[in-house]
């Protein structure tokens, strides 16, 4: 009889976004941050993926080191209770300043500020950045203990929700993942600093996906459909504008094997309801 599938721990990804200035021709100004991951990481090995991991106990929301909305309102847009929704504001944060540099942080500001801007943001000292990600990575302080330090509050105003997605049930590791999408706030810079990935850098959504198209990149099916709702778009106010408006369902894909020959299903696509029936899927 089949085990019952493993129950999927919570996750944050962020599609890190930017203008270029002088996108080469052919290409719109928009750009999202990608990380080749490790080929020895136990989860997706060898991907290439936007920044972010599962939340960690730590990912606490804290009222007094928090701007914008607050975690029942994303509890609202991702359709998880309050506290959850507060965590994965928090790793999303965490994750992004861990593995890229980019802390998504601002001042404290007056009482009945609506919202947080990307030109207005604050990272910490220049000398002190090295050594708070990396407590950060070896969990030696929490990032409450270094917005504390730095005199900063999280910014969730800097964040939009974009997507749920859930790793099909037939998968031994599994993540309820919310992907956020950030525009890389004015003075900050990505970068290639973290021992999960073996190279990292900006990307024209479409060059990426013509890079998987040569078999130049792998995808998984939450990064590949998210590169192509992006590309949609020409700039990165527009993807933020988008944001907005979207209406989020968890999606949970089906894996169906035929031989040697597997398959990912989405929702939507044809034939996935009767995959979800077939013999040998992950329902």
């Amino acid at each position: 009889m089949p085990s019952a599938p493993v129950v999927p721990r919570p996750a944050a990804t962020v599609l890190l976004v930017r203008d270029h200035p002088t996108p080469p021709p052919g290409r719109t100004p928009l750009q999202v941050f990608l990380q080749r991951r490790a080929a020895g990481m136990a989860f997706a090995g060898g991907m290439t993926v936007f920044p972010g991991g599962g939340v960690d106990h730590a990912d606490r929301p804290d009222a007094t080191h928090w701007a914008g909305p607050d975690p029942s309102w994303w509890g609202e847009r991702f359709g998880c209770d309050p506290e959850l929704a507060g965590a994965l504001v928090s790793a999303a944060v965490r994750e992004t300043f861990e593995e890229c540099g980019v802390l998504l942080a601002g001042p404290h500001l007056p009482e009945g500020t609506a919202r947080l801007r990307a030109e207005a943001t604050v990272r910490p000292r220049a000398e002190a950045t090295v050594r708070l990600r990396a407590d950060l990575v070896a969990r030696r302080r929490t990032l409450a203990d270094v917005l504390e330090q730095e005199g900063l509050v999280l910014g969730s105003d800097l964040l939009r929700p974009w997507s749920r997605w859930i790793t099909p049930e037939t998968s031994p590791r599994r993540y309820d993942t919310a992907f956020f999408v950030a525009r890389v706030p004015d003075g900050q810079e990505a970068d290639a600093h973290t021992t999960e990935a073996v190279e990292a850098t900006w990307w024209h959504p479409a060059e990426a996906l013509e890079s998987w198209e040569r078999g130049d990149v792998q995808l998984m099916a939450p990064t590949h459909r998210s590169l192509q709702e992006i590309a949609e778009h020409a700039d990165a106010a527009s993807v933020l504008a988008a944001a907005d408006e979207r209406v989020i369902r968890p999606i949970l894909p089906i894996v169906r094997r035929t031989g040697a020959q597997v398959t990912v299903m989405l929702p939507g696509e044809p034939g996935f309801e009767l995959a979800g029936e077939a013999p040998g899927s992950s329902t």
